[in-house]
């Protein structure tokens, strides 16, 4: 069984994060929490979800106070932000899992899930992120900066995808969530 599981994995590796994303539901792909435990989107318990690559030493930074009231207001309704933290972008998130946590928890009362800081770009571009901008993607292209957001149903749907400078209150992404809840 060892040998299979090795096999399996050796194969991926070879074949790149977009031979494993095609493989799963955007939903099951894998993910570390920022607690460095094995979860996935489907975990989160929400049937909407906003995916969005973070980091704290932004300009863009201030949009957490944002995502913060966007879950706080619709999580009693099935959404939630779930944040990536990420470091491809000019170095903006180069702090441990305690400091990313610690930042988030004193800056912005952020309550909202955080996962392990991943790649969201590049050779070591994590498979969910590869399956969100690949060239069989819903809305492919690689992310341009962070707080780039994904609207994902807890099946994996990928409904809509917001640019960086799209803030959390825009109209665009209020009337979404608002349409993938159902309101």
């Amino acid at each position: 069984m060892r040998f299979i599981a090795a096999s399996l994995l050796a194969v991926l590796a070879v074949a790149g994060p977009l031979a494993y994303a095609a493989m799963n539901n955007i939903a099951e792909i894998p993910v570390k929490d920022i607690d460095g435990k094995d979860t996935n989107l489907k975990s989160q318990k929400a049937k909407v979800l906003l995916v969005v690559n973070v980091a704290s030493q932004c300009g863009l930074t201030p949009q957490y106070e944002g995502l913060e009231k966007l879950h706080r207001k619709y999580k009693d309704k099935g959404f939630s932000v779930v944040g990536f933290p990420c470091n491809d972008f000019g170095a903006q998130e180069p702090g441990t899992p305690e400091e990313i946590k610690q930042f988030c928890k004193s800056k912005y009362d952020v309550s909202f899930p955080m996962m392990g800081k991943v790649h969201v770009k590049g050779t070591e571009q994590h498979p969910l992120y590869a399956a969100l901008t690949g060239k069989d993607a819903a809305f492919p292209g690689d992310i341009k900066w962070n707080f780039g957001k994904f609207l994902v149903t807890a099946d994996g749907k990928v409904l809509k995808r917001f640019e960086p400078k799209t803030t959390p209150d825009d109209p665009s992404v209020i009337a979404a969530i608002e349409a993938a809840l159902g309101k």
